[in-house]
């Protein structure tokens, strides 16, 4: 991105503007379908604009740790497709990658939308595990927003599959039974560009942010993740403006997913 694109951008952000007619704290048009992986135990199918996301669920089942015998197992991994961005290369799992696996961890297991009491078959002996794998289709930024709604609209579809005798799932199988979702946890994306916070950040203004951070709130408001990136510090007005944002915007996200 050159000097002047970067001049002129910001100097846009500077008067409230940004170059898709979006303003400061606008999210790009939403999108969202469940179900659509056929193989999965759930999945779902997340757009911001250009930015488009899938997630897919995958119970097993194993042995629980020593310290939970009565509690099931839960990860989440992010696979950055080269084929989603120019900004990607195959092989392993990059920092970025593992950073948002991270985060969407937190905003899950923090927000307690899980109880992973629920996820036990044989204490001690025997418990589900839950994976989430989440992968762009196409990354025009902020996938950190995207993955998280990706991830829990997934849950949200999941149903186990049955078990035989020796507790071994039946992956041919789909039961009715579900996941007991408590809380709807929702990240909200800030980049700050000159002296302005904005949400939802372009690919393209992710190139030219000067810092950012990622506020994860449940349905009363309360915090459950926060992940903050770059090098240069937030000053105390900007990171409570970006908490009262990242509170306000997730209720009207969470007013979005009603419809889904």
């Amino acid at each position: 991105m050159t000097l002047i694109n970067y001049d002129f951008q910001k100097e846009l952000i500077s008067n409230g503007k940004r170059e898709d007619g979006r303003g400061l704290n606008d999210y790009r048009d939403f999108s969202a379908e469940v179900g659509i992986i056929d193989n999965g135990n759930g999945s779902a199918r997340v757009k911001f604009g250009n930015t488009e996301v899938i997630a897919g669920v995958k119970f097993s089942v194993g042995t629980p740790y020593p310290d939970s015998p009565d509690e099931g197992m839960f990860m989440v991994s992010m696979d950055l497709n080269p084929l989603s961005s120019p900004d990607y290369e195959p092989g392993p799992p990059k920092p970025a990658a593992i950073e948002i696996s991270r985060v969407v961890d937190r905003a899950i297991r923090e927000s307690k939308t899980l109880d992973f009491k629920d996820l036990s078959i044989v204490e001690g002996e025997a418990a589900w595990m839950c994976s989430i794998d989440i992968y762009p289709i196409n990354a025009d930024g902020n996938l950190y927003d995207a993955a998280v709604i990706a991830a829990y609209l997934a849950l949200k579809d999941a149903k186990f599959p049955e078990l035989d005798e020796n507790n071994k799932p039946l992956h041919e199988t789909r039961t009715k039974k579900g996941l007991k979702l408590h809380n709807i946890p929702m990240m909200v994306s800030f980049a700050k560009i000159g002296d302005s916070l904005i949400v939802d950040p372009t690919r393209r203004e992710e190139k030219i942010m000067e810092d950012r951070i990622h506020i994860g709130t449940i349905d009363n408001g309360n915090i459950c993740a926060m992940q903050k990136g770059g090098l240069k510090p937030l000053t105390n007005d900007e990171l409570l403006e970006a908490v009262d944002t990242a509170i306000a915007k997730g209720k009207d996200l969470r007013k979005l997913l009603k419809k889904v």
